[in-house]
């Protein structure tokens, strides 16, 4: 991706993106970047080594972190990697017992912030399938200027599989109402409420920084905020670890194309038209030497690290509810036990413009999805 420099205004930008949410000086920041999880065993309480570290995003007060469901947490001590001068103390629970409360406090002793730490014991699927109906979705705690959404895990709780790229937008429009964000929710879907991804302008600032458009995005993952600027490719992170052999995908979706394809220089194509994107890809999360692994926006299709993908092929433009049903493709062979230790993870992504990673396509195209449906199937 091409590299480009800010100016004043740009900087600008970013520094309001510092920690604790303020405009601070650089003693004042607050925030966990990293948790080290040590145990006397650790195999017996996780599903690969690498677990053991977590990298905790900008946006994040939440950490969870998936163990085994017969994990001996009592043998588990958490250690934090906090910003430079912070302090971190316990303040409820703890972290032995599933979940504990902790408080960041600034170099200056000015700022605080709070996180949560659960290590969530995690069972095999049950269901053969996987439904996601989007009915779960509420305004971003921190700023309540945009939407966010949750999924149900098997017990019946909540989940937060589903991100997508409203925090970026933020950066660029942040006086725009909620409802005219890319990825919004809407009432009138195919059965309750349904996701609605719209192509959006992202003004003035867009035009500075080179990136004229917000595509509506949607997929199993998580969004970096803090790489939206710097680079883009790595904000979006593909995929969540699965213990399934994932078979097809269906759903229903609507879609509309945008009145003009623009370039990455703002540029009309003549002749070219938007075309949305519906697809899923499932993938080793760990290379042979064992070390992590995480699809981005610029290998999302491509990495050596898939093991099967799936993509509807073409979105047509449709004003009707239209139903979808596609199979994945498997280009590698399962290793059951490396599926039985989550060693997997998939991403179903959903995006209103195919060329929106590198901020090309056309403002208004519409893709509006519902009622998606996982199949798996177990390996015997």
């Amino acid at each position: 991706m091409k590299i480009f420099q800010l100016g004043a205004v740009g900087l600008g930008m970013i520094m309001m993106f510092s920690s604790c949410f303020k405009d601070e000086p650089y003693n004042a920041e607050c925030d966990i970047e990293q948790v080290i999880l040590h145990s006397t065993d650790a195999q017996a309480v996780f599903f690969n080594l690498s677990d053991t570290i977590q990298n905790v995003l900008f946006a994040d007060s939440v950490i969870k972190v998936n163990v085994r469901s017969t994990a001996p947490l009592e043998t588990v001590t958490p250690e934090f990697k906090t910003t430079p001068g912070a302090t971190i103390q316990c303040i409820e629970g703890d972290v032995k017992q599933g979940k504990a409360v902790y408080m960041v406090t600034s170099e200056d002793g000015n700022w605080h912030r709070r996180y949560v730490l659960s290590l969530v014991p995690t069972m095999v699927t049950v269901s053969d399938t996987l439904k996601f109906d989007f009915e779960h979705f509420e305004l971003d705690p921190t700023s309540q200027k945009f939407y966010i959404w949750h999924n149900v895990l098997p017990d019946g709780s909540l989940g937060n599989d589903w991100a997508n790229g409203n925090a970026g937008f933020k950066i660029s429009m942040g006086n725009a109402k909620p409802e005219e964000y890319p990825s919004v929710p809407i009432f009138d879907g195919y059965d309750g409420a349904a996701v609605k991804l719209t192509t959006r302008d992202t003004g003035p600032f867009g035009v500075m920084v080179n990136k004229r458009i917000a595509a509506g995005n949607f997929f199993l993952g998580s969004f970096d905020v803090k790489s939206a600027l710097l680079d883009a490719m790595k904000a979006t992170r593909f995929g969540i670890t699965f213990d399934s052999k994932p078979v097809k995908l269906t759903g229903y979706y609507k879609y509309k194309v945008g009145a003009t394809y623009i370039d990455q220089q703002g540029k009309p194509v003549p002749g070219k038209t938007d075309i949305g994107d519906i697809y899923a890809v499932f993938y080793r999360n760990h290379d042979d030497a064992g070390n992590p692994v995480t699809l981005y926006g610029d290998d999302v299709k491509t990495s050596p690290a898939i093991v099967a993908i799936t993509k509807v092929n073409p979105v047509q433009p449709v004003g009707e509810w239209t139903p979808f049903e596609i199979e994945f493709n498997y280009i590698k062979d399962i290793d059951k036990t490396v599926l039985e230790n989550r060693g997997y993870s998939l991403t179903i992504v959903f995006s209103s413009s195919i060329d929106g990673a590198i901020f090309q396509g056309a403002v208004g195209s519409e893709l509006c999805v519902d009622k998606v449906r996982l199949v798996c199937t177990r390996e015997e």
